[in-house]
């Protein structure tokens, strides 16, 4: 099985309104935006989709580390990025999917041919939900600049939760492209596969893949995980300014593609009983310690309970699995340090 990590987050949201569903025509006002929301029986969790999670991190990504992102190029009412994992990081790490006739020589002559590419991205997240139900208010306001004219009334909801959210990165697949005619792994079109040619690229005529450089792999990889502490975004800054980047994660390399961390919050934050029945129960395919950061001032409440669970130990028979806690910029850090040896 292949190796991948898997993390959890909480983000705090405390006057927020980081993702909204657009207009509402039943309003007061003739511009009332809402936020999205997710109804669970009674109750509304208010959320944001993972695109906009996505969008936040490629963005900040190419910010704090210059990354080259894919340039998008639209067709009528069709979007769709250079799908060129080779020159493009963010096509490498995100995923994309690409129809499109592909003009090539042949005999001195220029010729069309049909070429659709998709590659699964080796990131997945989820959408952020927050962690309690909640209502969301509705802030009334008016445009009225100018002592002169008649303000312009508007309104718009905002929210004060902590959403939790998991990710994952397939180790395996990061950097390495396949053209195998099946969806989601005909990564390559004959164009891309004489440019890797061109490249040096390392071929498996067994898997039909083909491999970035080491480096290449690792570099995409880690900075992926080490831009976390600095991610930015949301709708409604300039009224707003909510913080984005974690205040709470948990790290750690498995084996397999399953999500260990999903049900480890609770309304207090961090239910400890399930965190720690997961790592028991799961602790066979746990490759490393588990890495938790926390940021100072945020859920200081359970500090106490966090830091006894801290000296906790779990023996899978040939390692003896530890927690790391930390704050949360030398936690990812640590983290990423102990990478290099899962990257092959």
């Amino acid at each position: 099985m292949g190796k991948t990590i898997n993390g959890f987050i909480l983000i705090d949201a405390p006057w927020s309104a980081l993702n909204n569903a657009g207009q509402d025509a039943g309003e007061r006002t003739d511009n009332a935006v809402k936020v999205k929301l997710i109804k669970k029986g009674r109750d509304f969790y208010p959320y944001v989709s993972g695109q906009a999670v996505r969008y936040w991190w490629r963005e900040t990504l190419q910010k704090k580390f210059g990354w080259k992102l894919s340039p998008v190029e639209r067709v009528t009412k069709i979007a769709y990025t250079k799908a060129d994992p080779i020159e493009y990081d963010d096509d490498d790490m995100f995923g994309y999917m690409r129809a499109e006739k592909e003009v090539y020589e042949e005999k001195g002559k220029s010729k069309k041919r049909d070429i659709t590419v998709t590659r699964l991205s080796p990131l997945k997240n989820s959408p952020l939900i927050s962690i309690c139900p909640h209502t969301p208010t509705n802030d009334f306001g008016v445009m009225a600049r100018q002592r002169e004219g008649d303000p312009v009334p508007y309104e718009h909801q905002f929210y004060s939760v902590i959403f939790k959210g998991i990710f994952s990165i397939d180790l395996n697949m990061a950097g390495k492209f396949y053209e195998i005619d099946k969806t989601g792994y005909k990564n390559m079109s004959p164009a891309l596969i004489e440019k890797a040619k061109e490249k040096n690229l390392l071929y498996n005529e067994d898997e039909k893949s083909w491999k970035m450089p080491k480096e290449v792999r690792k570099k995409r990889i880690k900075e992926t995980i080490e831009v976390l502490p600095y991610l930015s975004g949301g709708a409604k800054l300039t009224e707003h300014l909510t913080d984005v980047s974690p205040k709470f994660i948990i790290l750690a390399v498995i084996e397999g593609g399953n999500h260990l961390f999903m049900n480890v919050s609770n309304e207090d934050g961090i239910n400890f009983e399930a965190l720690n029945n997961v790592i028991e129960d799961y602790k066979d395919i746990i490759l490393t310690d588990i890495y938790i950061g926390k940021r100072e001032g945020f859920l200081d409440e359970i500090k106490e309970e966090l830091s006894e669970f801290s000296k906790k130990e779990w023996n899978n028979g040939y390692r003896t699995i530890k927690i790391q806690y930390g704050s949360l910029n030398k936690i990812v850090e640590k983290f990423s340090d102990i990478l290099d040896e899962f990257i092959d």
